[in-house]
């Protein structure tokens, strides 16, 4: 079956094997943090220096990670489809934007940070965004407001994941989606292969073992992400006809 519009949702998973950790672990807890107290705006407003010393670690840690040969496939994939192809990530590191500055991403890709960017900070006020790779103190001015600090760029719970319309969009006009290395726990993201269905798209799971929403795909394609991704792009290479 050809194809010409692609929706690639990537996870935690893709960039497992390149060693960024996880972070929720099956109590629940991230790097022994409850969720509450890292991950919302309540929790970043009763306490900010535990919530930005959270966020520093972990944009510490990308300094230690490269992409692997599953960024590197999608990367590569970009650079030769000649189809539209959007690739939504729910990580909010940069193992994506590393991969695909190796490369010449066709005129139909584009990248989505749904859940934001660890190399990013957000004012509190004005909302403005800046790249930022340093530490951020616990009441760190704002460029952008007097009256504003600079919060981790990143979708915490109970806030709207970035470019929903887009991505909503994109899903309504594709003929294939390709969830990697996903949960199928986390909303809006775990509902993304029921729009695509509706809208008649083939659907795949690539996963290191069938995730909740299993059951929703077509096909399932099982095992490490560095053997899987690459291996069922090279089945795509051909392109549309």
């Amino acid at each position: 079956m050809a194809h010409r519009n692609i929706v690639i949702l990537t996870g935690a998973g893709i960039s497992a094997e390149s060693g960024v950790p996880t972070f929720r672990a099956s109590d629940g807890l991230w790097e022994g943090h409850r969720i509450e107290d890292v991950a919302t705006p309540e929790g970043f407003a009763a306490d900010p220096a535990r919530v930005q010393d959270f966020y520093n670690r972990r944009r510490r840690q990308l300094a230690d990670v490269r992409p692997n040969a599953a960024h590197r496939a999608i990367a590569d994939f970009a650079g030769r489809w000649p189809g539209r192809l959007m690739l939504v990530t729910q990580n909010v590191d940069d193992l994506h934007d590393r991969a695909h500055a190796e490369t010449t991403p066709g005129p139909g890709f584009s990248l989505i940070h749904m859940h934001g960017e660890l190399l990013k900070a957000a004012c509190t006020v004005t909302g403005r965004v800046c790249d930022w790779r340093e530490d951020l103190d616990p009441r760190h001015d704002s460029p952008f407001s007097p009256e504003g600090w600079l919060r981790p760029h990143i979708v915490w719970f109970g806030e709207m994941p970035l470019d929903m319309p887009r991505i909503e969009r994109a899903l309504a006009d594709c003929d294939l989606f390709v969830s990697i290395g996903t949960s199928g726990a986390v909303y809006p993201a775990a509902g993304f292969v029921q729009t695509a269905r509706a809208a008649g798209a083939r659907t795949v799971e690539i996963n290191l073992e069938p995730s909740l929403g299993a059951g929703l795909f077509d096909e399932g394609v099982y095992g490490p992400a560095t053997e899987t991704v690459p291996a069922f792009l090279m089945g795509l290479a051909a392109g549309p006809s």
